[in-house]
């Protein structure tokens, strides 16, 4: 599987302080779980000094094996990065080194930090990183773009459109918010590493795609949003005074969608949007090949949207969630059966344990 330039005035850069602090009393982490928890309350409570033994801990507990799955955490390190400049080469340093399976963590998250030399730093630990030397090589040549440049997919133009009905398809890029389900989870990561607007808008923005109508990509990502925004507004005060200072900025296609996560999270009714989106995914796969509703095409998109459940997986306890947010091939594959044999559980629109893994699967996950 396999970008939004936004200006805007507001009296707000942050909600909650992203400064450096010097933890006192540090304990190093004994479980995933810990680190989540670390994770959830970070941006009132800023400890990079920290950053290495969580990044260990995951790597440890198998976090970090699959890239599309772990898109919050690699959003949390850029985050972090991004918020420490003066300590972002010390950090990565800290963090190395990394088993060469879990090396990519850390060149994407240079590359999604923000940094202003972020390739300068990515180019003076490349040596240290010599597992993911084609990937590093990827972003330092423009091949692969950074976090903050992806823009949100075009819409297909009519002459595109007709295009395809000969067979042509349309150049698009390699990674995108439609094609990329974990650049959700990313945007999640650095918010919560940060507690700035600017992920958060730029969460708002696939909202549109909620009712999207003709692309089971995009109406996936979109819906994610919509239901993580509601979900997580509804958990954290921050998030939902933010979404709702946000609100009167938005366009005419985001802000009525944007009102109704506003109103699920204040009345903690996020089973109607959950409702809603399982409903329109439901009437989209029906709609047959043209709406790209072959079963091939539809167990991609639930694969990839496998990781953005890890957005709401990191607010809870992994205890309570009954299942690691990190979902292996194995699981992975089950969700896909499930998905095949009953269409309506869905795994990226539940906020609690994830529907169609067995106990059997997610054993190998």
């Amino acid at each position: 599987m396999r970008r939004v330039s936004i200006a805007l005035m507001l009296g707000i850069a942050t909600i909650l302080p992203a400064t450096a602090s010097v933890p006192t009393g540090k304990h190093i982490f004994i479980s995933r779980a810990e680190v989540i928890e670390w994770m959830d309350h970070y941006r009132e409570r800023p400890e990079p000094g920290r950053l290495s033994d969580a990044v260990k801990m995951l790597s440890e507990s198998s976090a970090l094996r699959d890239p599309e799955a772990a898109g919050y955490h690699v959003g949390f390190v850029a985050g972090v990065l991004g918020t420490n400049p003066a300590r972002a080469e010390q950090l990565v340093n800290q963090m190395l080194p990394l088993p060469p399976s879990d090396q990519w963590l850390a060149v994407r998250a240079i590359a999604y930090s923000g940094l202003p030399a972020w390739k300068s730093l990515l180019a003076r630990v490349a040596a240290k990183l010599p597992a993911r030397r084609g990937m590093i090589d990827a972003y330092l040549t423009g091949e692969l773009p950074p976090l903050n440049t992806i823009e949100l997919d075009k819409n297909l133009t009519l002459v595109e459109k007709v295009k395809m009905q000969f067979g042509i398809k349309p150049k698009t890029p390699e990674i995108s918010f439609g094609r990329n389900p974990e650049l959700l989870d990313a945007l999640w990561g650095e918010y919560f590493a940060t507690g700035h607007y600017r992920p958060i808008w730029r969460i708002i923005t696939l909202l549109p795609w909620s009712k999207e109508r003709d692309n089971g990509e995009r109406l996936a990502v979109g819906s994610s949003a919509k239901y993580t925004l509601a979900n997580n507004a509804a958990r954290y005060p921050d998030i939902l005074m933010l979404i709702k200072n946000l609100k009167s900025y938005q366009d005419k296609d985001s802000e009525p969608i944007l009102a109704e996560v506003i109103h699920a999270a204040e009345t903690t009714e996020m089973s109607n949007i959950r409702k809603q989106q399982l409903a329109a995914i439901d009437k989209l796969k029906t709609k047959g090949s043209g709406a790209q509703a072959d079963m091939k095409t539809w167990g991609i998109v639930t694969q990839g949207a496998i990781g953005v459940t890890c957005v709401v997986l990191a607010t809870m306890s992994l205890s309570a969630a009954g299942l690691p947010c990190v979902i292996g091939g194995a699981a992975s594959s089950a969700v896909i059966n499930y998905w095949s044999a009953q269409y309506r559980s869905l795994v990226f629109v539940g906020g609690e344990r994830p529907i169609g893994i067995d106990d059997t699967a997610a054993d190998h996950g």
